[in-house]
């Protein structure tokens, strides 16, 4: 993996650390884009707070927010979601190769051990 691309699943990790963060992404999946004003109607934080955690979101690239008028509205940026997405995808494959092997090593030892010098199965 590159650095930056390290850099922006790290900030996507951190950033989903936060329970109410998750949940301001979920709300603007949903609504499709929304103000730190409607958001905080739907969360039992202040609108400060929401503009707060808002901010770490942008930070790591997972929302952006675009000016009308005197609002910011906010909307769901997937890049960087999808980037994490795909490292998690990925290792969790590299997980499974090594479980498959694990398996195949413990599967040989238990066979080896079943038979006898002569290769016959043992009985006991």
């Amino acid at each position: 993996m590159t650095d930056e691309r390290r850099g922006v699943v790290d900030s996507v990790i951190t950033a989903l650390a936060d329970p109410t963060r998750r949940q301001l992404l979920d709300l603007l999946a949903r609504q499709g884009e929304a103000t730190a004003t409607k958001l905080a109607e739907r969360l039992p934080v202040s609108r400060q707070a929401v503009v707060k955690h808002l901010a770490v979101l942008a930070a790591a690239g997972l929302v952006s927010g675009s000016r009308a008028g005197r609002e910011v509205r906010y909307a769901v940026r997937p890049a960087a979601l999808d980037a994490t997405a795909r490292w998690m995808a990925a290792l969790a494959s590299d997980w499974d190769r090594r479980l498959v092997n694990i398996k195949r090593v413990a599967e040989a030892e238990a066979e080896a051990n079943s038979l006898s010098p002569e290769g016959e199965p043992r009985h006991e």
